[in-house]
């Protein structure tokens, strides 16, 4: 890379209070920080796969100075444990959850301060990426839309009528191809089946996957557009950080929980002009539910994703999860899990909660969430 290159920054966004992931998720423990796929926690592999990406432009800053988390107080430690890495410094702590236009923003300005001719790349981190190469192709053609004056996301080319993600209706038909910008002519709630069938036929719609990049300061503008309440409350942050550390620490704790509770997309992206849109067919899974993880899983010829030692008779398409935490020392003794006749089921266990669910419900795990907190069993949750 050419050392004049604008640098790329990118901000990963790792709160959440993973519901749908219960019991493996927990509010202490949300989804971003497990590894529901195996190996390293989703949040550590959202870092890697973007690490080529941040060393654009080299210098001494290149590559883990220029990654950002973006969390609440209580995960700062599992989050750090996750990705050592990052400097402590790069982390964006949240005193209180206020949607994802404040903490965007507030990144944003703090990117600014320090490299004003950034371009900055907002990634979930909890999301599946098959296709890393192609990723990183449709990421760089992101960026360069980014660095022409756009703010740009990047949609998903949709495989079936989904109705759990939002749209994006876009100027042209999105077929595949290289990844070329579009014009965004806007953004669709989650639609009902029979609009999402023909969302998918019309060919110019996409997946929303919650990914945005943009210049530093194009977003500053567009909060200040847009949500001027926002970018005064960041302003305060901002004339705090001129006077130390210290100083803007004080005023995250103090600005942070009036700023509005607003989503990025409905604060700005659906008022912003001149958005684009990079079409996108990297094997990408938001990893929604159990549901998802199954897909993604391996599985035996019965379709059965299950740990060494599951019993399973007659059993079909079923997925088990062990999380028990394992003795330390001496000999290894656990309960078996068995299967017997049964087929589309869930079944996770940890120390303390069983789930069984069929695997076409899978969405509906957050409502156990929801009843323990009535019962007054907060502490599962």
């Amino acid at each position: 890379m050419n050392s004049a290159e604008p640098s790329v920054h990118v901000l990963i966004l790792a709160g959440g209070a993973g519901t749908r992931f219960w019991p493996a998720s927990r509010a202490a423990r949300p989804k971003q920080l497990l590894p529901l796929l195996g190996g390293e926690p989703l949040l550590t592999a959202t870092a890697r796969r973007v690490l080529p990406l941040c060393a654009r432009g080299g210098g001494a800053s290149a590559g883990w100075e220029r990654v950002w988390i973006a969390t609440g107080e209580h995960l700062v430690a599992p989050t750090r444990a996750a990705l050592p890495e990052v400097p402590a410094r790069r982390l964006l702590v949240e005193p209180t959850p206020r949607n994802t236009a404040p903490c965007i923003g507030w990144a944003a300005a703090t990117i600014a301060r320090e490299d004003p001719g950034a371009v900055v790349v907002v990634l979930p981190s909890d999301h599946h990426i098959a296709d890393v190469p192609r990723f990183l192709e449709v990421l760089e053609a992101a960026v360069a839309s980014a660095l022409d004056g756009a703010i740009t996301t990047i949609g998903i080319r949709p495989t079936h009528p989904e109705t759990g993600f939002g749209y994006i209706e876009t100027e042209e038909a999105t077929g595949a191809g290289p990844a070329s910008p579009r014009k965004v002519l806007r953004f669709v709630e989650k639609p009902n089946r029979e609009r999402a069938a023909e969302f998918v036929a019309s060919g110019r719609f996409l997946w929303n996957a919650g990914m945005f990049i943009f210049r530093a300061g194009d977003m500053t503008a567009a909060i200040r557009a847009h949500l001027p309440a926002l970018a005064d409350g960041l302003d305060e942050i901002d004339r705090a950080a001129a006077q130390g550390a210290e100083a803007e620490a004080e005023a995250v704790m103090r600005v942070f929980p009036r700023l509005p509770a607003v989503s990025i997309d409905h604060g700005v992206m659906e008022h912003v002009g001149g958005l684009a849109v990079v079409p996108g067919d990297f094997g990408w899974s938001d990893l929604g539910s159990w549901q998802s993880a199954w897909e993604l899983a391996g599985k035996d010829d019965q379709g059965n994703s299950a740990p060494d030692g599951t019993v399973l008779v007659d059993a079909r398409d079923n997925h088990v999860v062990d999380l028990r935490a394992r003795p330390e020392g001496g000999a290894e003794v656990r309960r078996v899990i068995a299967l017997v006749g049964v087929e589309g089921l869930v079944v996770v266990e940890t120390d303390d909660a069983l789930l069984v669910v069929p695997r076409d419900r899978a969405q509906d795990v957050k409502h156990v969430v929801d009843a323990l907190k009535a019962r007054g069993h907060g502490r599962l949750t």
